[in-house]
């Protein structure tokens, strides 16, 4: 199983990135991306579920509603974030995080939006805007 995030980089304020995470060996119930900016404790950012057709955003941080765009490719099993008016806060290493079954979720408290929900994790992909 291989999750292979790409797409970070540095980018101005006001600019925009699109992070990219290819899933393979596996077929996926849900994916997410968390991020984990320096010093600071990793946090949901958005997730989709397969099956249900379901985006999390509702619980995506506040800071980046209206700004950030989960979205899946089914074929491809692969997600995207869409990342625009990019502000200096979301400087992070960005996560791409996968589960194979509803199960593990369903006994989660917090479901897609925690860590624990998943089985298995990317490499992370640095993103930096600059002021």
């Amino acid at each position: 199983v291989q999750l292979q995030a790409s797409g970070g980089g540095l980018v101005q304020a006001g600019g925009s990135l699109r992070l990219s995470c290819a899933a393979s060996g596996l077929s996926f119930f849900a994916m997410g991306w968390f991020r984990q900016a320096p010093g600071k404790e990793r946090e949901f950012v958005a997730a989709v579920s397969w099956g249900g057709g379901s985006t999390y955003s509702a619980d995506s941080p506040d800071s980046v509603k209206g700004r950030f765009t989960m979205s899946r490719d089914n074929a491809k099993n692969t997600v995207t974030l869409q990342m625009n008016s990019l502000i200096p806060e979301d400087t992070a290493v960005y996560y791409c995080a996968a589960v194979t079954s509803v199960l593990r979720p369903s006994r989660t408290p917090g479901g897609l939006t925690a860590e624990n929900a998943y089985d298995y994790w990317g490499q992370g992909t640095q993103v930096t805007v600059s002021s």
